[in-house]
């Protein structure tokens, strides 16, 4: 486990300097640990390491993993496809969403949300480069949907989360990013304040951050190459 701590703390250092080198703060963007597929050891290595926040994509396996580390001040962030009979769970689990893309999840979310845990913190999930493969509202219809989502009880709107087409070109990557960052920008001046914008990962983090990311999701760069998937 000690590669995991190595890992770290070289993802954090890429964070560092491609912050510098576009004139921010690295302490602005959130690094968002990507465990999912990876067991509770790998989880609790590291938090060993400093990282407290964590990213998990399918629902049985996280609350597995939430229940082994409940010992541990963790934050969890659910950053994958949604399903609406896998809403309480998640509602009950997890302290942040990043995936929503429709108001009827949005909706069995706050009701699920018990009245004990402080708001569900929600980003709305925009399918920035209109691939069918991926989930995500179209970027024009991602206004009328934050408006809707900020006047539900028991959730927050943060604000936005894309994972756009795979590109090795960085000019390409920023151009995703930035049409992310302006409708971000467009929402919370017309609809409600948004403060977050989850995007980049272990592949185009410095695209990213250069474009205003405020929360990078890393999974492979951490915990290394991914052997197996679960439902």
């Amino acid at each position: 486990m000690d590669t995991i701590d190595a890992n770290l703390q070289a993802v954090k250092a890429r964070i560092e300097a491609a912050a510098k080198q576009c004139g921010r703060d690295a302490e602005s963007v959130e690094l968002l640990a990507v465990s999912k597929t990876f067991g509770a050891d790998a989880v609790r290595s590291a938090h060993d390491a400093g990282q407290c926040a964590f990213g998990e994509n399918y629902v049985q396996e996280a609350v597995e993993k939430i229940a082994a580390l409940s010992a541990l001040p963790l934050i969890w962030h659910f950053i994958g496809p949604i399903q609406s009979n896998k809403t309480r769970q998640i509602a009950e689990h997890f302290d942040w969403v990043h995936s929503i893309d429709r108001l009827k999840i949005a909706e069995r979310l706050a009701d699920a949300r018990p009245a004990v845990r402080a708001p569900l913190q929600v980003c709305i999930q925009v399918n920035i480069g209109d691939e069918t493969s991926k989930s995500g509202v179209a970027p024009a219809d991602a206004p009328e949907l934050a408006r809707a989502i900020s006047r539900l009880p028991r959730l927050v709107l943060r604000g936005l989360m894309s994972i756009p087409p795979v590109s090795t070109d960085n000019t390409a990557q920023r151009g995703y990013f930035s049409q992310l960052r302006r409708l971000r920008d467009e929402i919370a001046s017309q609809v409600c304040p948004l403060d977050t914008l989850s995007m980049g990962m272990s592949a185009d983090l410095e695209a990213a951050i250069a474009e205003g990311s405020t929360m990078v999701r890393v999974g492979t760069a951490i915990f290394g190459t991914r052997h197996r998937n679960k439902a």
